[in-house]
């Protein structure tokens, strides 16, 4: 920004507001913030070019070069991306001398001087939750509304009477609700600037325990998940470098679309984020479960458990001896051997991982019994390399393919039953198919089960061969060590070659073979899971196996639950494992007008009475619209030759194939998404009961200013 350039761009109706005196301070400030951005963005280039040219290293060494280098990328990209847009506002303290100004990010001029505050700050804490009722130390509050760089609007709260003096542009509502009104995109808006106290104390809440954000259609819930993720980043740093993480969960990838933009947008990227079809390879082609007596089986712990006693009956020592012969003695394995051998498996890993582990400790029993003079290790490569042995080996402790295994169980009667012994006769002819991998939705759990209980098949072996390849570059290494001491004639530097550590230094990493880590396997420090009302027991299973801390923000609706929440959050969380379960609600909504929400309450109503319906704060003066099913065309039409910006949405017409700005969904594919205008088509298709009126309840509370409901 150059010094005849003004950083506001306000429009003639709010002429008002360009009084240098409301702007002055402002127009300085943001100058001072564009010479600073310049400044690091040159910094942070050359530090990049340096860290890159610099020796990539071994071990924790490189580890911290790569960290160091995503971080500073991430900034850099933060800092080209908004400018001295990364202001949101700025905030009086009764008795301050200055103003304080809030960003996306922390910023610093080269004298030391603050320019911006992280919002996720504690000092930041009061430009969010300030209320009349309780203004935090406030006197007053300016927050911006930003368009390509610079400043269209800005509206001025006062919480005091040093508030209202000076330079104060106050408006007849605040900014938030002013920004409701405004069209929507295919991406979810920025939001940051206008936090709500509500919302902002839910984001800042800490992580221990499960965090329950209760709340109806429009109230946020979405923006306080991800701005917690966010948060909870910045304020509790450890969950990133010592404990693997946060995972954000969403209900699809339409879902995820929609608010890919956000975690950036508020300088975090290290955040992962995913469906729960995306944490098993199988997920991406799996097909909804066409029988519902099928997916309520699927959905219970019951068939979880059977992965466990599937993977058990393939861990059985040998009941009959084998006779290993030598050039030196036989030797005969009997039960007893077999089971010191399985006994050796760490419960912590998986099948396949502990395979090695069983066979060596199954080769030391047998060395053992041999002349301590024999070399143990020709004794050993002999006992390894007897055909019997390992065939029997092979038969008592197999390599497991984890989809195989749950493959087995829906087509072998027999090995279901033995593995679910609490399944009655008609389950387990139900949950028997004719395509052993045509997987379902509702196989995910069990798919995820058996990766995480089985393992890897790829992981077998993997310790001896990285022996092996140990074992030769030290061999390699060795011979070099000797040609240097022949060529020296110094004691120092026969110490020192000779040392161990010297000795460790020399091997190369790099020639290790890997595997290459699941990068959703976790385990992760935090996991928030939107729509969370939907999970079974089942998918439940597959979040907590990734946890170990239990640390979770639950993030859900109960009356959008498509079938059915009879329990209340605490008794359904605890049954699914979670603990210190704690809950939030949001109850005002601010996302659907008052004339939507007096069509869409009843609907939730008729099905469930006690729905928690959120309280509309907004009418757009639009009355829902009715009409005939061939007249959909005729409302796009019209709306679009009227609206150049926004974005509508078709629900409940699978005959209509979508056009630029106007996708066709179905209720379930369009929650967590919002859109300007709602055609909702046949809404009584949808069916009776729960599930209908929570679709077309889901449907109507879509739109943010305009809904109409056809019907044939």
């Amino acid at each position: 920004m150059t010094s005849t350039t003004s950083a506001f761009a306000l429009p003639d109706r709010l002429s008002a507001k360009r009084d240098p005196a409301l702007i002055a301070a402002d127009e300085r400030h943001f100058a001072a913030i564009a010479e600073s951005i310049a400044g690091e963005v040159a910094a942070i280039l050359a530090r990049l070019d340096a860290e890159r040219r610099a020796p990539g290293g071994h071990g924790q060494a490189a580890l911290d070069r790569d960290l160091e280098i995503h971080r500073l990328s991430a900034r850099l990209r933060t800092l080209r991306r908004y400018g001295i847009d990364l202001c949101l506002g700025r905030m009086v303290v009764e008795g301050g001398a200055e103003p304080v100004y809030i960003g996306r990010l922390g910023l610093t001029a080269a004298d030391g001087t603050r320019l911006l505050t992280d919002w996720r700050s504690p000092a930041a804490e009061p430009f969010f939750g300030a209320t009349l009722a309780d203004p935090m130390g406030l006197a007053s509050r300016r927050r911006y509304r930003w368009s390509r760089g610079r400043v269209i609007d800005y509206w001025d709260e006062a919480f005091t009477a040093e508030g209202f003096a000076g330079a104060a542009a106050l408006d007849d509502q605040s900014s938030f609700i002013a920004s409701l009104g405004s069209t929507r995109s295919s991406r979810m808006r920025d939001v940051l600037a206008t936090l709500q106290a509500d919302q902002d104390a839910i984001i800042r809440a800490g992580s221990r325990g499960a965090l329950v954000v209760d709340g109806g259609p429009g109230t946020g819930k979405t923006v306080v998940a991800l701005h917690r993720a966010a948060y909870l980043l910045y304020s509790e740093p450890h969950l990133q470098q010592h404990r693997g993480g946060v995972l954000f969960v969403g209900p699809s990838d339409g879902y995820l679309s929609y608010v890919s933009d956000v975690l950036p947008s508020l300088g975090e990227e290290g955040v992962q984020i995913c469906t729960l079809r995306d944490l098993v390879p199988e997920g991406a082609d799996a097909l909804p479960e066409a029988d519902q007596r099928v997916a309520a089986l699927k959905a219970s712990g019951a068939l979880v458990d059977a992965v466990e006693a599937a993977v058990r009956a393939y861990e059985t020592p040998s009941e009959r001896s084998v006779l290993v012969e030598t050039e030196w003695a036989d030797v005969r394995v009997g039960p007893a051997e077999w089971a010191d051998a399985f006994a050796a498996a760490d419960p912590a890993l998986s099948h396949n991982e502990a395979r090695d582990q069983v066979w060596e400790e199954l080769i030391g029993i047998l060395a053992d019994r041999f002349d301590e003079e024999l070399p143990p290790r020709l004794v050993r490569r002999e006992l390894e390399r007897d055909e019997g042995l390992r065939r029997a080996f092979a038969r008592a402790w197999p390599v497991l393919d984890p989809a195989g295994l749950v493959a087995d169980l829906l087509t072998v009667p027999g090995f279901l039953r033995r593995c679910a012994p609490t399944l009655g006769e008609d389950d387990i002819r139900l949950l028997q198919r004719q395509d052993a991998r045509a997987w379902t939705v509702a196989d995910l759990p069990l798919l995820d089960a058996a990766r995480r209980r089985a393992g890897d098949p790829a992981a077998v072996g993997i310790d001896r061969r990285r022996e092996a390849v140990v074992g030769a570059e030290r061999e390699r290494m060795a011979q070099v060590v000797d040609d240097l001491i022949a060529a020296d004639d110094g004691e120092g530097l026969v110490t020192m070659l000779r040392g161990a550590d010297v000795q460790n230094s020399l091997d190369d990493e790099t020639v290790l073979p890997r595997l290459d880590p699941d990068a959703l396997a976790g385990p992760f420090a935090h996991i928030v899971v939107d729509e969370a009302q939907e999970l079974t027991d089942a998918e439940w299973r597959m979040l907590l196996a990734r946890c170990p801390s239990r640390s979770f923000t639950v993030v859900g609706d109960r009356a959008q639950a498509r079938h059915g929440f009879t329990e209340s959050w605490q008794d359904r969380l605890t049954r699914a494992g979670l603990r210190d379960v704690s809950l939030a609600s949001l109850g005002i909504n601010y996302r659907t007008p008052e004339e939507i929400m007096a069509v869409a309450a009843p609907v939730i109503r008729a099905v469930l009475p006690d729905a928690n319906v959120p309280t509309s704060i907004r009418s757009s003066g639009i009355p829902v619209a009715y009409g005939a099913a061939d007249e959909r065309d005729a409302v796009l039409d019209d709306w679009l030759a009227g609206h150049e910006d926004g974005v509508a949405c078709v629900i409940g017409d699978p005959a209509f194939a979508g056009r630029p700005r106007i996708p066709s969904l179905t209720p379930e594919s369009a929650k967590g998404l919002e859109f300007d205008l709602v055609v909702l088509v046949d809404p009584e298709r949808f069916g009776d009961g729960v599930l209908g009126g929570v679709d077309r309840y889901v449907a109507m509370t879509r739109a943010t200013e305009r809904l109409v409901v056809l019907t044939s």
